[in-house]
């Protein structure tokens, strides 16, 4: 890790070098460049706290996460700004090397076209828009909580669950939390929402289960009348962490699936449960984290072994890769896969209903929302947190209400 960051550093110094060639020619005051100067160096020492495990229990870790935040966007703005001085250097090489060419300037000595205004203009208002966008994502972005709400019809729903509704939440990531009273806001829209029953499939904390202390309180408010259901996802096992022995690694586990208890959670591990409604019931399933690339822990055959084939199905499932490649060929018909993971990047372009983008999208085929396959849907949620880049642009912290509908015979 230390090694990836001196590296991305002495990159971001390269960059910043040539990108001042943009600035300085905008801005002609030295004071002005001077200042671009401290700025940028200033952002590179916001690198040097990444080298730091902050305890979690200090706030330290809020100003790792927002120093490396400020860091990425800065990047960004200054790698933009290289790529537009990289080629208008092409450009110029090509118009010198033509000018000597034909001779024009051979009576004025050599001639080296000089940078141009316009082009340097362009370059820093294309790349103030990211990076101004990135900086909004981590002040205002990331407890910019959307309530998207679904309607979903099935032939086979039973009579009593017409009209039923779920509200889900997934990735929670709670080891990122920097502010109490929004995250009281949310609990409170989820519960606005009076679903009959709330989902929330995995990811609880980024490493270890003493990440969620401080937020149980909140989290123990979730109310739906049908009762809260939960699973694991990867970042819930405490594998992206250094552990002094196997026996730390599996405590904190069981002391996570105590508090989700604790919570009022009906943790789900490789387990069923029915959803009762007078004589009418449908079948949930639990499965532990299974994914492309990452722990799976998670057996469908053992998590659907108490129920029945011809039962209407909800499946929980963290990571949206196991509905592609085993949940549509499993032999059991599972109507309702509930996903999370992805967290749409955290960053992307949305104009609902219309038009939906997000780089993750080339990782993965079910990224964000609802979709069909083989006659079943899934839900990839976006995630009720973030991790990694403290921030959400574009790609907003979802609370989603889906409502169950039995299709009219017509």
């Amino acid at each position: 890790m230390s090694r990836f960051l001196i590296i991305l550093g002495v990159i971001y110094i390269i960059l910043s070098f040539y990108g001042f060639q943009a600035f300085k020619t905008l801005f002609k005051n030295p004071w002005a460049q001077v200042a671009y100067g401290l700025i940028f160096f200033a952002v590179l020492v916001n690198l040097y706290f990444q080298f730091f495990n902050f305890d979690r229990s200090n706030g330290l870790s809020s100003i790792k996460a927002i120093s490396g935040g400020i860091f990425f966007s800065f990047f960004i703005l200054a790698f933009l700004l290289g790529i537009f001085m990289l080629l208008e250097d092409i450009a110029r090489l090509f118009e010198w090397f033509y000018l000597e060419m034909v001779g024009k300037e051979k009576s004025t000595g050599s001639y080296y076209p000089a940078r141009r205004k316009f082009i340097s203009g362009i370059a820093l208002g294309i790349a103030s828009i990211p990076f101004a966008s990135l900086l909004y994502g981590m002040y205002k972005g990331k407890y910019n909580y959307k309530v998207l709400k679904y309607s979903l019809e099935f032939d086979d729903l039973p009579d009593s669950f017409d009209g039923y509704q779920i509200t889900q939440i997934s990735d929670i990531h709670s080891g990122s939390f920097d502010n109490r009273e929004k995250i009281a806001y949310g609990i409170d829209l989820i519960n606005a929402q009076k679903s009959d029953v709330i989902f929330f499939t995995g990811d609880m904390v980024n490493n270890k289960a003493e990440e969620m202390r401080p937020w149980m309180d909140l989290f123990s408010k979730l109310e739906a009348k049908d009762g809260k259901f939960s699973i694991l996802g990867n970042h819930d096992y405490g594998d992206y962490v250094s552990w002094e022995s196997d026996a730390l690694k599996k405590e904190n586990l069981e002391e996570l699936k105590r508090m989700q208890q604790h919570m009022g959670f009906d943790l789900l591990l490789n387990d069923s449960r029915y959803l009762q409604k007078g004589t009418d019931k449908i079948a949930l399933v639990g499965v532990e984290n299974w994914g492309g690339g990452f722990k799976k822990a998670g057996d469908l055959k053992k998590a659907a072994s108490e129920i029945k084939e011809n039962d209407f199905k909800i499946l929980l499932s963290h990571d949206p890769s196991h509905w592609e490649l085993e949940v549509i060929k499993d032999a059991y018909h599972y109507h309702l896969t509930l996903s999370g993971h992805t967290h749409g990047m955290q960053f992307g372009i949305e104009i609902p209903g219309w038009f939906k983008w997000s780089p993750v999208k080339w990782r993965y085929k079910y990224w964000a929302g609802i979709y069909k396959e083989l006659g079943q849907y899934i839900n990839v949620n976006r995630g009720f947190g973030f991790i990694g880049y403290p921030g959400r642009v574009g790609i907003w912290p979802e609370i989603t209400v889906i409502t169950l509908k039995k299709k009219a015979l017509t």
